[in-house]
């Protein structure tokens, strides 16, 4: 199975450059996409410049360099590279196409050898980046090698650029670069997003994809007015450039494109894209045509990116974790906007204001979701049962949210682990609404799980941070969480935007119900209290150092919730586990006489969830239990608790919150538990942004 790897292309034509920026401007953008996966890197730039139109030299071959571990270690790999071939850092290129890759392993150990980019063997004639996966690479190894070709690697990758230069070598015509990717592409099963550079086609480049994401960018050498007018007026491809400098990117996502160029083009499945002279094609390929020549040309729109740069850098952080924890307050503002009104006032951050100063009590809140209005909603509200279906961070996103959805909507709510639900091929109606939730839309067991629930007739809706994504574009309908880029690998802000768009959503379902009038207002009034409780919350941050390092050494900890707070035990004991590497448990407190009681003495850890709301004295008979058992107690409680709160001059340390509707509270209460697992993991010397063995967007199964 495959997972997010990174793929980045840096295409210049007639803007010379010399090797040392196009050397820093590709490994510039592998930084960008670290986030996908990181335990190899590798590129491909040429030996020597050459002019198209003229001649190439006899010696023109792409080099191909890679290394293991971080991209820094490429950059010493380049260096090297670069004076044992007395290569010179400013050498000029007119024209100059180089491709790069970050690869998370999947398919054999994640050595250089393994790493992209894969070649069709001596002399480098085709050179490819993958990200995705093959599924039918065995066959095609063993036809290749029938046919003579020797594989360096264990990759699924390598078939690749065999079947390349195999189809090359036997064609009796002499086919186009676009005709032969696209008869590479119909030999291929699985999902791809390539690039392909050759010898045979020096100065140009074919990139396709099919179920794993791809980006064009064009970034043309105009003065500004020019520029304007000339991308409104020719506002579709294919088109020419006219012999103008330009320079193109290719890259898996936005992150890496951002800072060169807000123009992109968004690859749909069997997109084919050529770029040669400075001039893009984009095409189809048919699948079912037999050797057919006819090329069907596609228009796809220029979008504008809106991201910044700055939304993609740290800033003043030292991680991009920690930095999206602390963000959480405007990503909460994120989801949120534009979508809860109180007429004829609809701007968010004056609702905010007026929601802390208490002058929206006898006011009416609305809620407006684009995605669930008119028959969407009501296709939902009819269905049998909601199914709400999640993996790892997002799936304790949906259990947060699953006792305020039964209670205003009113149907039975099922939650599903994504790959549990296709192990066991569970029964789905037709009559059944099927919700995915997943920050980057790419989950691959999520994505299988959609297809199922689809190919079972289900109503289904998507809940993601990633526009475009495979599981935005395949769901009936869908609410995006707007949370902002997310690049930390452990998920924090994504998590509480979730859980606020789910509460969205069960308001909106139940928005034509008379008994549940009044708690409907009291949840959509304690929303947009929210931003100043999480920034309160943020304020626990000296007393969650200290506790990090009372913590630093120990091996386990137990973290003890129950009713809403039990999503917030399993998601705070994931994040220890996941960032900090300590073993750590959620367990719901109803069952801790089952079993885990068994655990508890002086030493270890428990984190208990005691903030207020109607099962808050069952959790206070749980503290009793455990400081009976002596054990070392760690208390969560509401702000104005001081029965809870006296508890700390009895050897136990109490972090206090604020309050907000019960429903809402897990997003406050994880707050504390994010810090508590980010300095964990700084004081214990580990990668924060990037934990070992982990990818940000796991799009395999």
């Amino acid at each position: 199975s495959s997972a997010m790897c990174g793929i980045f292309a840096y295409l210049n034509y007639g803007v010379v450059r010399d090797r040392k920026f196009i050397l820093d401007c590709l490994i510039n953008g592998l930084r960008r996409l670290e986030y996908r996966g990181y335990d190899s890197a590798g590129l491909s730039v040429d030996n020597c410049p050459f002019d198209v139109d003229d001649f190439v030299p006899k010696e023109y071959a792409p080099v191909i360099i890679k290394a293991q571990g971080k991209i820094d270690n490429l950059l010493e790999e380049v260096n090297c590279v670069l004076r044992a071939k007395s290569l010179l850092r400013d050498e000029k290129f007119p024209v100059h196409n180089g491709i790069a890759h970050t690869r998370w392993a999947t398919h054999g150990r994640p050595e250089p050898r393994n790493s992209h980019p894969h070649t069709s063997g001596p002399g480098n004639d085709f050179v490819v980046v993958h990200n995705g996966i093959i599924t039918n690479y065995k066959e095609l190894k063993q036809l290749l090698i029938k046919k003579g070709f020797e594989f360096e690697s264990d990759t699924d990758t390598e078939v690749i650029p065999k079947l390349a230069k195999m189809l090359f070598d036997e064609s009796p015509v002499h086919l186009s670069f676009v005709h032969l990717v696209m008869e590479v592409m119909k030999h291929l099963e699985g999902a791809y997003a390539l690039i392909f550079k050759s010898t045979h086609f020096p100065g140009q480049v074919v990139a396709c994809k099919c179920g794993s994401p791809l980006i064009l960018g064009i970034k043309e050498q105009l003065d500004e007015k020019e520029s304007a007018l000339k991308l409104k007026t020719s506002h579709h491809s294919p088109r020419r450039l006219d012999d103008r400098p330009v320079e193109f990117f290719l890259a898996s996502d936005a992150s890496a494109v951002v800072e060169h160029t807000k123009s992109v083009v968004v690859l749909e499945d069997d997109d084919v894209v050529h770029v040669d002279r400075g001039n893009y094609n984009m095409y189809r390929v048919d699948h079912a045509a037999t050797q057919g020549l006819s090329l069907r040309s596609v228009g796809r729109e220029i979008q504008t990116l809106d991201m910044e740069v700055e939304q993609i850098m740290k800033g003043q952080y030292d991680h991009f974790m920690q930095k999206e924890i602390y963000e959480q307050p405007e990503s909460i503002m994120g989801t949120l906007r534009g979508r809860v009104k109180y007429f004829p006032e609809t701007d968010i951050a004056t609702l905010v204001k007026d929601a802390e100063q208490g002058k929206l009590a006898d006011a009416f809140g609305t809620i407006h979701l684009g995605g669930l209005e008119g028959t969407n909603s009501t296709t939902i509200r009819r269905s049998r049962r909601l199914i709400l279906i999640a993996c790892g961070t997002s799936f304790h996103a949906a259990l947060a949210a699953r006792p305020v959805m039964e209670e205003l909507v009113q149907i039975p709510v099922m939650l599903e682990l994504a790959s549990d639900f296709m192990d066991r091929q569970a029964v789905v109606f037709r009559d059944d609404t099927a919700v995915f939730l997943s920050q980057s839309g790419e989950t691959a067991d999520t994505l299988q799980a959609l297809q199922y629930a689809k190919r079972n007739g289900a109503f289904c809706v998507g809940i993601t941070n990633t526009v475009g994504s495979a599981i935005s574009r395949s769901t009936d309908c869908g609410v995006h969480i707007n949370a902002g880029a997310e690049i930390g690998v452990a998920s924090t802000k994504a998590y509480t935007s979730q859980i606020v768009a789910m509460t969205l959503v069960a308001l909106k379902l139940s928005e034509d119900s008379i008994s549940k009038k009044e708690r409907r207002q009291e949840i959509i009034r304690s929303l947009l209290l929210l931003p100043q409780a999480v920034t309160r919350a943020l304020d626990v941050q000296p007393q969650i150092l200290d506790l990090s390092q009372k913590l630093v050494q120990e091996q386990s900890l137990l973290l003890f919730g129950r009713g809403y707070q039990f999503a917030t035990a399993l998601e705070g004991a994931l994040k220890v586990k996941e960032v900090a590497l300590m073993h750590s448990e959620g367990i719901l407190a109803g069952e801790m006489k089952h079993g885990p009681l068994a655990l508890v003495d002086e030493q270890l850890p428990l984190i208990v969830l005691a903030t207020r709301d109607r099962l808050h004295s069952r959790q206070q008979s749980v503290i009793q239990q455990l400081r009976a058992r002596k054990g070392n107690l760690i208390i969560m409680c509401s702000e104005d608790d001081d029965e809870l709160g006296a508890l700390a001059e009895e050897g136990c340390t109490v972090l206090r919150v604020p309050t907000v509707a019960d429903c809402l509270q897990s997003i406050v209460n994880i707050v504390p538990l994010q810090l508590l697992s980010y300095h964990l993991t700084v004081l214990r010397g580990h990668n924060v942004d990037q934990p070992r063995n982990l990818a940000k967007s796991v799009t395999v199964e």
